[in-house]
């Protein structure tokens, strides 16, 4: 069965997620939810596939400021480096940032900064695998595969979260 594709509105714009009943395999931002849909993707159509629907729901709260942390099937694949790199992104809490150089460190990996920012450039689950959460050294935002302004308004959202707790 193929992958079913869903695209919906979010404050950051529109977002496509791709999987199915079982898993989500992709999260499209808004540069790419703009672009015409993989041809081997069916259309939602309707009803959507659990994974699907429950992956909306989540993507919700987030954006409503009610959910810190997600919990999907996810089924993208990548190497063994990506999946290293995107589990240990799933450990950066909410509203904080790392650099690339630590997260490359915390996967055992000291000198793979450069490494560490390819997987997360090919993360297809951004936002649910929070590569948005890595930034350079500096302090400055390094590369977003959604574009520096989406980057920003994530970590901001999740600024404004903590802050209203706080």
């Amino acid at each position: 069965m193929p992958a079913t594709h869903h695209a919906f509105d979010t404050p950051i714009g529109t977002l496509r997620l791709v999987g199915g009943e079982d898993s989500i395999d992709c999260i499209e931002l808004p540069n790419r939810a703009a672009e015409t849909p993989d041809p081997a993707w069916a259309p939602s159509n309707g009803g959507l596939p659990a994974a699907l629907e429950e992956a909306k729901r989540q993507l919700g709260e987030y954006f409503d400021g009610k959910r810190r942390e997600f919990d999907l099937p996810l089924g993208a694949g990548g190497t063994e480096f990506q999946q290293r790199v995107w589990a240990e992104l799933r450990r950066i809490p909410f509203g904080e940032t790392i650099s690339y150089g630590e997260l490359a460190a915390r996967i055992g990996s000291p000198s793979g900064s450069r490494a560490v920012g390819q997987a997360n450039g090919r993360n297809p689950l951004p936002i649910v695998v929070p590569c948005h959460r890595v930034i350079s050294h500096d302090g400055k935002l390094g590369g977003y595969g959604g574009g520096l302004q989406v980057k920003q308004a994530l970590l901001d959202l999740e600024r404004r979260g903590i802050e209203g707790i706080a």
